[in-house]
């Protein structure tokens, strides 16, 4: 496939809109889409450079969120969808999106699987020793005596739940953890076993032995935790973050750890991607980088067109049953 491909054979004859991609498919889910709906013109490029002109002439653009600009949105005259194949919303210009009425829709649901996999194998790393075996074993060292723990009895305290956390914990069950929760809206889950609001973090993160974050980037969790929470852990505590690198200054990150306020972050999100090569994080023993991978696997753009042929299906019918409608108010 090369950028600008799109369908020469419309089954139907007729192109009644342009949708244009940002995102280059693998081959099979281009053809796919192309087969499934011969109402459209399908133009498919290696990024929104690539499209040029064409990206002024959609009527739907498909995009992981991070290449769009004001500049792009102000000068469109046609747009009049988005499909957003990330939940992330932290990088779209909503504010014009918004002002120009297009509606936006993204992939939120498709990362419970990935990520709640990624918590539950980092735990499970942690507490059996995973990284010292590999060293262990890099270097011939037959040690049988390592504080070798279990996830059974721990507490997992999950900060922002949702689809990914209502998984993790599904899971963190499966373990005989014991699993709380924080987040606004205080929706029940059957896989938790205590609700918190966000004003009741510092009661709760004494008793956790895990903290995992899953929470997006909007104005209320950007920097919500804060000295006080960090000083509250155990100073055998764990923290994942998975959901977004501005839920916490770096300087007070890098403080507790330096403090040993916590034993380890496990870090996938950082403020500035990709972290520099020179920054703190790479070097210190107590924190573990990776590189913001907690949701991809293959199965990533297969999940994510299922939900763009749901909305497809639906902005063609002209009716309201869209999956994922993003407010653009609270950017979510």
């Amino acid at each position: 496939m090369i950028d600008g491909w799109y369908d020469e054979q419309n089954n139907a004859g007729v192109v009644f809109m342009n949708i244009v991609s940002s995102i280059m498919p693998p081959e099979e889910l281009s053809q796919e889409v192309v087969r499934d709906f011969p109402e459209g013109e399908f133009l498919f490029f290696d990024g929104i450079e690539a499209a040029g002109e064409s990206f002024f002439s959609a009527e739907v653009f498909i995009t992981y969120g991070e290449d769009l600009t004001e500049e792009h949105i102000n000068k469109t005259t046609k747009l009049k969808w988005i499909m957003v194949m990330s939940a992330g919303m932290d990088e779209m210009p909503l504010k014009s999106c918004k002002e120009k009425g297009i509606l936006i829709t993204n992939a939120r649901g498709i990362h419970k699987i990935p990520m709640a996999e990624f918590a539950l194998g980092t735990m499970l790393g942690h507490v059996k020793q995973k990284a010292l075996l590999m060293e262990n074993e890099k270097a011939r060292v037959w040690n049988r005596n390592l504080p070798i723990e279990e996830l059974h009895g721990k507490t997992l305290l999950i900060i922002g739940v949702g689809a990914i956390g209502g998984e993790i914990a599904r899971l963190a069950k499966c373990f005989g953890m014991k699993v709380a929760r924080v987040n606004r809206n205080g929706r029940e889950n059957p896989w938790t076993d205590g609700i918190y609001p966000v004003s009741g973090l510092t009661q709760i993160l004494p008793e956790a032995d895990f903290i995992v974050s899953i929470l997006p980037s909007t104005p209320e969790t950007k920097h919500l935790l804060k000295e006080e929470h960090f000083i509250a852990m155990k100073d055998s505590a764990v923290f994942m973050n998975i959901g977004r690198g501005d839920l916490v200054e770096e300087k007070v990150l890098l403080s507790a750890l330096e403090k040993k306020q916590l034993s380890h972050a496990y870090l996938d999100v950082f403020e500035n991607e990709p972290l520099p090569e020179g920054h703190p994080f790479w070097s210190m023993e107590n924190v573990t980088v990776t590189p913001h991978l907690s949701s991809r696997t293959k199965n990533y753009l297969p999940r994510s067109f299922e939900i763009f042929k749901h909305n497809l299906h639906t902005y063609i019918k002209n009716n309201k049953d869209y999956m994922n409608v993003v407010d653009l108010e609270r950017g979510y």
